[in-house]
């Protein structure tokens, strides 16, 4: 029996890896950027008060993900809020492996065309140590959500890890990989050095 393996996968290590190296001009094939994990997070602010709430939040972003997402609790106490240590602020999933890149394949070519006026994702998600953040408003545009079943539309964070070292680097691979993100407008930039 074959073991399966994903083909956006097979797509890095056939092409892009060594695309990448030539455009990036790295020598040692280990330094080649890569995906380490992706982070799912989604906020829930009314979560203390309604359990059906963060049960739907839960059910979402397990379908969404494919694996059970954890509760994350609060770390502080806010009065403002009426958040005290320990109650219930959102969920994640951290996805790695051959979920990972099964997710981001789905997210590519079937979510991100769904989504409402899309241009592509904004080139100022990066935070120069491989990181690049972006958010999402509306959990319906993951086909894996029903959108009669759906009581509450919420947004949620994505954040995807890379092994790069610099933003050109993460931009370069996450571009070879399919995720549309817009050019960095250096006419911009060269004006808020100004």
């Amino acid at each position: 029996m074959e073991k399966y393996t994903p083909r956006l996968i097979e797509n890095y290590n056939t092409t892009i890896k060594e695309s990448l190296q030539k455009s990036l001009s790295i020598k040692n094939t280990m330094r080649t950027p890569r995906l380490q994990k992706i982070v799912l997070n989604m906020g829930l602010g009314d979560a203390k008060d309604n359990k059906t709430s963060m049960k739907q939040a839960i059910e979402e972003l397990a379908l969404i993900s494919g694996q059970k997402p954890v509760l994350t609790k609060s770390k502080k106490a806010i009065s403002n809020f009426k958040i005290r240590i320990g109650d219930p602020v959102g969920v994640r999933v951290t996805l790695r492996k051959k979920s990972m890149y099964e997710f981001f394949d789905r997210f590519i070519s079937i979510t991100s065309p769904r989504i409402r006026d899309f241009r592509g994702f904004s080139s100022t998600g990066f935070d120069g140590n491989g990181n690049y953040n972006f958010g999402i408003d509306e959990q319906i545009i993951f086909p894996e959500v029903d959108y009669d079943k759906v009581h509450q539309i919420r947004g949620m964070n994505i954040s995807i890890v890379t092994s790069a070292q610099t933003d050109e680097e993460e931009y370069e691979l996450l571009i070879s990989m399919g995720l549309p993100i817009r050019k960095k407008r250096k006419k911009v930039e060269e004006a808020s050095k100004a």
